[in-house]
């Protein structure tokens, strides 16, 4: 018994928009009966059609590497992200890098990064691309230490609508990692946030320079701190030399104030005696 072709759309769609995860072909064969079950090459082909049918829509059918999903088109996304109240997590520019080398020089190690970054990569961005299953650890290097090396993972490639490696753009296709951190920042995931890696502990090799943090500008701010507390210092210094200096001064008027008074009392007392005497004088020849 061969199932009707218009069923089988129905079926695959309803199927692919219940499902919270991409199938494949062999889990969609799964649904049906064993007498009623479609081949494989059916249920690829009505996949094609139901792919065709979304053209023109805000939803389409891709394929990724774990199988079928209907997804929001990247030309709406920015609308329908709206939804959601949460922000959507941006990553930084250093954690782009270090996944970026582990797609295209995989396998590699931690050290093999650093040397071709020229920095160290902090423990939290392999720590979170290992959350967040992008990469996975498939093996130890055969050199002393025996260091991990990384790889990504299938899920890599459906976040990135890959079905496979060989989908990664070459390396001359490569846009601006600015570019692509604004399209992740399509999806809001929860994994910490790296703008501030103050906290970050970043490790390497010696002589590896430690990972250069996005949020360097508080440095900055502390610097210039010190700037005004060294002008705010200056100025005090300023008015206090003011203030001794106006002290000074007002001594110094005072100091010739007082001598000036006494010089007059001084006077006054000569000018009281002399005129005494004269008084005396007349009295006398009187």
């Amino acid at each position: 018994m061969t199932i009707d072709t218009k069923l089988l759309h129905l079926i695959l769609e309803g199927a692919l928009l219940a499902s919270a995860r991409p199938l494949t072909v062999a889990q969609l064969a799964e649904l049906f009966e064993d007498e009623e079950r479609p081949a494989n090459d059916m249920i690829r082909a009505a996949l094609e059609d139901i792919q065709q049918d979304c053209s023109g829509r805000g939803y389409e059918l891709v394929e990724v590497s774990s199988g079928y999903r209907f997804q929001v088109i990247q030309a709406v996304a920015g609308w329908v992200g709206r939804l959601w109240d949460e922000k959507p997590q941006k990553y930084s520019r250093a954690l782009l890098e270090t996944l970026s080398l582990i797609a295209y020089r995989q396998p590699i190690t931690r050290g093999d990064i650093e040397d071709i970054r020229g920095v160290a990569v902090s423990s939290n961005i392999v720590k979170t691309l290992l959350e967040r299953e992008w990469v996975r650890v498939v093996g130890h290097k055969d050199v002393p230490g025996r260091p991990a090396m990384y790889a990504t993972t299938r899920r890599f490639l459906d976040y990135f609508n890959l079905k496979n490696l060989e989908d990664l753009p070459t390396l001359a296709e490569i846009r601006d990692l600015d570019t692509m951190n604004e399209e992740l920042a399509l999806e809001g995931v929860d994994t910490p946030a790296f703008e501030d890696n103050s906290e970050l502990d970043a490790t390497g090799d010696t002589g590896v320079k430690s990972e250069p943090v996005d949020d360097e500008y508080p440095s900055i701010v502390v610097a210039d701190s010190v700037a005004v507390d060294t002008e705010t210092d200056t100025e005090t210094d300023t008015d206090t030399d003011t203030d001794t200096d106006t002290d000074t001064d007002t001594d110094t008027d005072t100091d010739t104030d007082t001598d000036t008074e006494t010089e007059t009392e001084t006077e006054t007392e000569t000018e009281t005696d002399t005129d005494t005497d004269t008084i005396d004088n007349n009295h006398a020849q009187t």
